[in-house]
């Protein structure tokens, strides 16, 4: 018999997740409240699938930026001082998790490293063009401090299989000669790529409906509710499913506290703006390597010919998607800094929430009740994650919900 599995959440991981359901033989029903895919975290972030940013946040030093920059508003890193009880408890588990730094940071670089070759299978098979370019990342330093903590962190993501090689300044302009500014060094990673995450999932939508799955898109799920060894989805109506996979952003909390589930998810705003390469200069000033700059936080993608993506910031400021523009201006700002021959007359802004654990690891894997699952919390490697967390948690799908058994001579046998 075949099982039914509702997934919550039409972003990158809910949509990898119905992917690998429907591979192993599920039924699925995905729900999202949007009237398309990919329309809050996953709609404009920077497009790195990038191993080489897996570097997790929990250590002192992001303790001390974010005290030392919460009343500037341009900084990469903004707390906003007002207290909240959930934020002070996520705080407390962010620090709680420094002494997992090292041992989190090459688990993530693994799990980034697994990640690839699923996702571009998925987007073979399906025939999904998603501006892919596979030149790598480039991550550059202007300042020697930067670049001594970018060799430490290099000896964790070797450990973790990723290769990544220190280059000279020279090398630098060699790699990407539209890059403009001084430099003491930089670490390139030919493995890593870069893409447009609202195109996939949205390829990866049409894929999933080709293949089976019934997409309710505009309808928002009320509540949730593990009974009887199923799962009662309320929305429009209320329908029963053997089997349940949260992915839902920063609602995941909500939802899983319906569960009776603890997932600590805080969201994390990000900002991005895309540039228009409107003219042909701009076109050649633009580059067309994958770029981040450790200090500022801030990563850049070309999409196509027309297309620069730049991206960055963490705010932590709650449920809170406003579009500000002091947190804007530093990344135009960037962008005319290093690429100086790149018109910004025409730039899009976008600010969206980055669901995020305390430990900078996502909750993957089965709740307390039969039948409930997670796969949500990636933070800021979402897109880099999401193709191995998805097969992670259709496998733990497969392995708990069995088919029923058939009867055979009057007795039960499994099937």
């Amino acid at each position: 018999m075949t099982k039914h599995v509702a997934v919550i959440g039409a972003g990158v991981t809910g949509l990898t997740t119905a992917y690998e359901l429907l591979d192993r033989g599920f039924e699925v029903t995905v729900f999202d409240r949007n009237r398309y895919a990919a329309m809050e975290t996953s709609f404009a972030n920077g497009g790195q699938l990038s191993a080489s940013n897996a570097e997790v946040w929990t250590q002192w030093s992001t303790i001390l930026k974010g005290l030392k920059w919460m009343l500037s508003a341009d900084a990469p890193l903004l707390v906003n001082p007002a207290p909240t009880l959930h934020k002070m408890r996520w705080m407390a588990e962010f620090l709680s998790n420094i002494p997992n730094y090292k041992r989190n940071t090459v688990e993530t670089v693994r799990m980034a490293i697994a990640a690839r070759a699923v996702l571009f299978e998925m987007a073979e098979r399906e025939g999904i063009d998603f501006d892919l370019e596979r030149r790598g990342i480039l991550h550059f330093y202007g300042h020697a401090k930067d670049l001594a903590h970018a060799r430490r962190v290099n000896a964790l993501l070797a450990e973790g299989g990723l290769d990544r090689r220190e280059v000279s300044p020279e090398e630098m302009r060699e790699i990407e000669p539209a890059l403009s500014g001084d430099f003491v060094g930089g670490f390139v990673t030919p493995s890593d790529s870069s893409g447009d995450i609202h195109k996939f999932t949205m390829g990866l939508a049409r894929a999933c409906a080709r293949r089976g799955a019934a997409l309710r898109f505009g309808t928002d799920v009320h509540s949730l509710k593990a009974r009887d060894g199923a799962v009662e989805v309320t929305a429009n109506g209320t329908e029963r499913f053997d089997a349940v996979v949260v992915s839902a952003g920063i609602r995941s909390r909500d939802f899983a506290r319906q569960l009776g589930d603890r997932v600590n998810i805080y969201p994390v705003k990000g900002y991005s703006i895309t540039v228009s390469l409107d003219d042909a200069e701009s076109r050649a000033a633009a580059p067309w390597i994958s770029l981040l700059d450790d200090r500022a936080k801030i990563v850049a993608s070309r999409f196509g010919e027309n297309r620069f993506r730049i991206a960055g910031t963490a705010e932590f400021n709650g449920a809170n998607k406003d579009i500000r523009a002091d947190r804007i201006q530093p990344l135009v700002a960037w962008c005319e800094r290093y690429f100086p021959g790149v018109s910004t007359e025409t730039v899009t802004p976008w600010a969206g929430l980055r669901p995020m654990m305390p430990s900078m690891l996502p909750r993957v894997g089965a709740g307390r009740q039969p039948g409930v699952f997670y796969n949500t919390g990636h933070g800021h490697l979402g897109w880099t994650l999401s193709a191995a967390t998805a097969r992670l948690v259709a496998a733990s799908v497969a392995e708990s919900v069995k088919p029923a058994p058939l009867a055979v001579g009057g007795m039960a046998k499994a099937a």
